[in-house]
Formats: C-alpha cells, sequence, structure tokens
C-alpha cells in the first residue's frame, strides 16, 4: 500500500456509508451489487458505470465473495487502506453480529410481523437487482452486438448452473467481446486509482500463497485446535470460486465431517443466514461460536470470519496494481466490454433465479416488488429507503393474510 493520507471524513463516509448497506442489502452477493451501483454509481458518483462493471468482472474471476470484494475495493478508492477496512467491517458487522446471537439463541424471528420483514425484504432484493440490470444494460448494452453477448451470458447460467455457469458466461462473453467488440475501442480510458504498490501486490500475492501452503502444515505438526480452525476458514475462502452458496459444501467438509458442528446445528445456521443482510460468508462466525472444540464463542467466531475473508481480500490486493494498465490495451477494452455486456446477462438471469422465483408468489408481492422499483427509478430514493417501504409492505401483507402459513 502507497502511504497516502485521506481525511478522516472520507473514511468516515466510506464507513457510514457500508454500515447502512451492511443492515439493508439482503437477497445473496448479486443482489449486493445493485445495491453497491445504487448507492455508489448512480447515487454518490464515486466511479462510472464501465468502471464498476469492470471491478465487477474482475472480482468474478478471483476466488472468494465477489460482493464483499467489490465492496473492499471501492473503500480502498474512496479512503485508501482504512477505508478499505472500514468498508469490510461495516458491511460485514452487522450480519456476522446477528449471526452470533443467533448461535447463542437470542435472534428468533417469528410470528406474522417477523415472517412479513423477512418477506417484505426478499421482495426489495428484486426490485434492487431490477433496477441494477435497467441501470447496466442501458450503458453496457448499446448495441446489438453487446445485447447478443448479455442474451448468450443468459442461456449459458440457465443451462449451466452454480459458479461455474457464471464463470464460463464471462469467459464466453470477454471471448465474444475480443471478435465483436474491437470497433467501440476507445483511446483514452480513465483510470481508478487504487494506492496499492506493485511490491505491496507482489507480498499480498507472497503472504496467501505462504498461508495456503503453511497453515496446513502447522496445523498437521502441531495439536493447537486454534491453528486447525484459521487453517479450516482460510482454505474454504481461498478455493472458493463465485462465494455466497458455493462455500457451503466446502465449510461442511471442514466442520461437520470433522465432528466439529453437528449437521442440525449446520442446517439451523445456514437457515439464519439467509434470513440476514450483508455477505453470506459471515455464516463462518456463526460456526465459529457453536464449533464443539475451544476456540469457540466469542473468540472462534472472530478467528473464522477473519480467516474465511483474508485470502479474498489478499488476491484482489495483488491484482489491482495491474488492473488500470491492463485496461488500456485495445484488446483488453474489447474483452471487457464483452465481459460487462455478460455480467449484465448473470444478473439478469439472477433476477428469475434465485431472487424473483423465492419472492414474488402473489399478485401482492408483484404490486410491492413494483412500488420498490419505481422508488429507485422514478423518485430517485436511497436503497435503504426502498428496503424500509418494502419490509413494511411485507408486514401489511402478512397481516393481511397473503403469505402462507408456516408449517
Amino acid at each position: 500500500m502507497t502511504a497516502v493520507t485521506y481525511p478522516a471524513g472520507r473514511i468516515k463516509e466510506v464507513f457510514q456509508a457500508f454500515l447502512m448497506l451492511g443492515l439493508t442489502s439482503f437477497g445473496g452477493p448479486i443482489a449486493h451489487l445493485g445495491y453497491f451501483r445504487t448507492e455508489f454509481v448512480a447515487r454518490r458518483k464515486w466511479l462510472s458505470e464501465k468502471d464498476y462493471a469492470d471491478l465487477v468482472a474482475l472480482c468474478q474471476f478471483l476466488p472468494g465473495p465477489a460482493s464483499s470484494q467489490v465492496g473492499f475495493a471501492l473503500g480502498l478508492m474512496r479512503a485508501g487502506p482504512w477505508g478499505a477496512a472500514m468498508a469490510w467491517l461495516a458491511f460485514t458487522l452487522p450480519s456476522a453480529i446477528v449471526l452470533v446471537l443467533f448461535a447463542f439463541g437470542a435472534a428468533v424471528m417469528e410470528g406474522p410481523v417477523g415472517s412479513g420483514i423477512i418477506h417484505g425484504l426478499k421482495v426489495a432484493a428484486v426490485a434492487i437487482v431490477a433496477h441494477a440490470v435497467w441501470g447496466m444494460a442501458r450503458n453496457l448494452c448499446p448495441d446489438r452486438q453487446r445485447a447478443a453477448i448479455g442474451l448468450a451470458a443468459v442461456l449459458i447460467v440457465v443451462m449451466v448452473s452454480g459458479p461455474l455457469g457464471q464463470v464460463a458466461a464471462i469467459v464466453a462473453g470477454g471471448l465474444a467481446g475480443l471478435v465483436m467488440c474491437r470497433a467501440a475501442v476507445e483511446k483514452a480510458v480513465s483510470e481508478v486509482h487504487f494506492p496499492v504498490t506493485r511490491r505491496a501486490g507482489g507480498i499480498a500475492l507472497a503472504v496467501f500463497a505462504l498461508l495456503l501452503v503453511g497453515l496446513p502444515l502447522l496445523a498437521w505438526a502441531t495439536p493447537s485446535q486454534t491453528l486447525a480452525l484459521i487453517d479450516a476458514f482460510y482454505r474454504a475462502g481461498a478455493l472458493v470460486f463465485g462465494g455466497g452458496h458455493v462455500v457451503l459444501p466446502l465449510l461442511e467438509a471442514e466442520v461437520v465431517q470433522s465432528g466439529w458442528v453437528t449437521p442440525d446445528e449446520f442446517l439451523a445456521g445456514y437457515g439464519a443466514a439467509q434470513a440476514v443482510p450483508g455477505p453470506l460468508f459471515t455464516f463462518a462466525a456463526y460456526l465459529g461460536t457453536v464449533l464443539e472444540p475451544l476456540p469457540n464463542g466469542l473468540i472462534g467466531a472472530a478467528l473464522a470470519l477473519v480467516a474465511i475473508f483474508v485470502p479474498g481480500m489478499l488476491l484482489l490486493v495483488a491484482v489491482l496494481p495491474f488492473w488500470n494498465r491492463f485496461r488500456q490495451w485495445a484488446s483488453a477494452q474489447s474483452l471487457m466490454r464483452g465481459a460487462n455486456a455478460a455480467v449484465v446477462g448473470i444478473l439478469g438471469a439472477a433476477l428469475y433465479q434465485p431472487v424473483w422465483t423465492s419472492a414474488i408468489i402473489g399478485s401482492h408481492e408483484f404490486a410491492l416488488a413494483l412500488t420498490g422499483f419505481l422508488l429507485l427509478t422514478i423518485w430517485k430514493l436511497p436503497a435503504w429507503a426502498a428496503v424500509a417501504v418494502m419490509a413494511l409492505g411485507g408486514v401489511l401483507i402478512s397481516l393481511l393474510g397473503g403469505l402462507p402459513a408456516t408449517p
């Protein structure tokens, strides 16, 4: 990292912005990217639509939690290393705290009001993602060639489920862009400044590799349960592409098959993780709390939470010093245009499955989602305000008997 001094006001601004998102960004990683776009591209104008889409495509390629990596990079861009740390902390802490409380038995959402809030928040994700798809499509798929790439990405994601389909869609979009988008190459591309030197990037990559290889050796050579815990969650974060739900089988193999957590505890925590805002990787805080061997409780939660996020952030820091130079190349611009169009297609596919299918179960939900979309697009409300309105709408639907009874 470079020794650039940023005003304390910027660091505070980053923390406050991401804390609000950490409290309100329901819907999973794809929805988070929509929230980020609304807040930092459309509202705060920290970066352009194209720069944001390029950053999203980059983070989709890297192992780790893509939405958290995007947030980390935005904080780094705005307020340096402290801004990056505050962005991660503010976005992650709310859901981590709720899941730790759930592990201790203090967080239970029951009754029509609780179920209504949860359902309203799911509907909010529909409006947020629809708004993101609408805005990004207008800017990133403005011609027939890129619209075709976006449509092809939808088809790929539909046919090849999971993170493999997302990565395949971006790769195919980039290759198609090399062929179909050469006419749109820009001579001058705006640079997004990240205060990371090549030396710092090299150190981050070396630390990533050292921990990936060294932690299993240390855990095998010593009887330390603390090292075993850190190793298990670090590997889960380092070896997962696509983030979110993809990390679950890796975590299950580490904590359930080892006997640290019972299958029932694992599934209960996974269900709770679906009902909280912020990144799904905070599921690690719950697991660290309920682990049978020590360390567990608050210490186990903190160790597990940090360990699962660190590898993705180290890899991001490693590649950022080369990002702007890469984007200057004519071939890279064509590739990124195709990849960005594919990102729009991926968002479009996710808008239907799982966002729409899990939230829109009747005409009441459709009307509420449409209201949220109009609040964002016509009235230009901030995302958190639209989320609050839709949470209240979910309660109203529940009280009027519009939700199915909970078995």
